[in-house]
């Protein structure tokens, strides 16, 4: 009887196998190559992407309540900054030693660039429209991938893997409209230049048949809501000064020079097409520095005032103009040092208030109605109610 048992029993394992089987085989064979082949795609981006998942939910369509004529520029615009560090933990950073031991530079603990702990993905779907990307050359100087100073993110998900995430999502929800800021990533690597090949590189990514389908054409003037639906517009923060002059008359996007970007400047006038005189207003006060020892939440009031101050400016004055605001910070030269988490969150002991991020909410509350333009956040997603916060001006 015992032996009836366990042959009954391996007859019936042997025949849900076999079912389970054949439907995968089913499934698969539902699935075009097309489809197989974004899926690998969408894989390989994880790393930086997430792993994609359908949420449609009122923060991944919240751009439906508004009109085609809408400006882009009269819009309230919810960003992030260094999104392709949500991933960098101790153990990231300990995978990847074995490429960052032979960058011939020094890698700081994973806190210090550490600026988000959400994917790509989520950050959609809670209603994030413009994206703080920084890329170069892996170590090898060959492919582009994701950084932030000399912290790879990761070895294998590339800038055109990332960007099919970006196409896929557009795709799923195309009521929304999204702004990718690209910047080349200095100090990377010893042996890393901003030269002719890598700028080529980036400019094929962003200029291949798939990337004119997705990204808006239009160079250095932002339009209306209706004409960014479905479309990315490119906020260009690279150069192409190592390619003849017909690769930058070529670019689609908006062009912020760095020669006009002054490195950590509360309030920066940049003005992106001279022709017809369009500026950007931009605060971009990332490092409080001098004085130093003075503590967390003397830091954190510093650049909470830059960045209350700036959005005040954006609601009273050129109402046609960007306004592009980073409430994203850190003091790594302080003792002890202020990470870009202690900075947006607070650190728990001597900020009552807590950080950048918790301060910004009642504020937020009393600019409804107005224009704020965009506004990146380290850490977007604490406190839980920040971005709403944000959505409800």
């Amino acid at each position: 009887m015992l032996g009836s048992s366990f042959a009954v029993l391996a007859s019936l394992a042997l025949s849900v196998l076999a079912s389970t089987t054949v439907q995968v085989r089913s499934a698969n064979k539902s699935l075009s190559l097309a489809d197989l082949a974004l899926q690998k795609v969408l894989d390989d981006a994880s790393p930086i992407f997430g792993y994609y998942v359908q949420n449609k939910t009122s923060t991944s369509t919240w751009m439906k309540s508004y009109p085609d004529s809408t400006k882009i520029v009269h819009m309230n615009l919810p960003g992030v900054h260094d999104v392709q560090t949500w991933n960098y933990s101790l153990a990231t950073q300990e995978a990847l030693d074995h490429v960052t031991n032979l960058d011939g530079v020094t890698v700081y603990p994973p806190e210090i660039y550490r600026c988000q702990e959400q994917p790509i993905i989520s950050m959609l779907n809670a209603g994030i429209r413009v994206f703080d990307l920084r890329v170069a050359f892996d170590p090898t100087n060959s492919t582009l991938v994701f950084w932030h100073s000399q912290a790879l993110q990761s070895e294998t998900a590339t800038m055109g893997d990332v960007l099919f995430g970006f196409y896929k999502w557009l795709d799923d929800h195309p009521s929304e409209a999204l702004l990718l800021s690209f910047n080349y990533e200095g100090s990377t690597t010893a042996y890393a230049q901003d030269d002719a090949a890598v700028q080529l590189a980036i400019y094929n990514t962003l200029t291949t048949p798939v990337a004119k389908k997705y990204f808006l054409q239009a160079q250095n003037v932002f339009g209306t809501l209706g004409e960014a639906r479905g479309k990315i517009t490119l906020l260009r923060r690279f150069d192409l000064s190592a390619l003849p002059s017909s690769y930058s008359d070529s670019i689609q996007g908006i062009y912020f020079s760095a020669d006009q970007w002054i490195d950590n400047d509360p309030d920066i006038t940049l003005i992106y097409n001279a022709a017809q005189n369009l500026t950007a207003y931009i605060e971009d006060f990332y490092e409080p520095g001098q004085p130093y020892g003075q503590g967390a939440a003397y830091n954190i009031e510093r650049k909470y005032n830059a960045t209350t101050t700036h959005i005040i400016k954006a609601t009273t004055q050129y109402p046609d103009s960007l306004f592009w605001t980073f409430a994203s910070s850190e003091n790594d030269s302080d003792n002890p040092i202020e990470t870009p988490e202690i900075m947006a969150l607070g650190n728990g002991t001597d900020t009552p208030l807590g950080g950048v991020n918790q301060r910004l909410i009642p504020f937020f509350k009393e600019q409804e109605g107005k224009r704020v333009g965009i506004v990146m956040f380290d850490f977007f997603d604490q406190p839980g109610d920040l971005v709403q916060s944000f959505l409800d001006i």
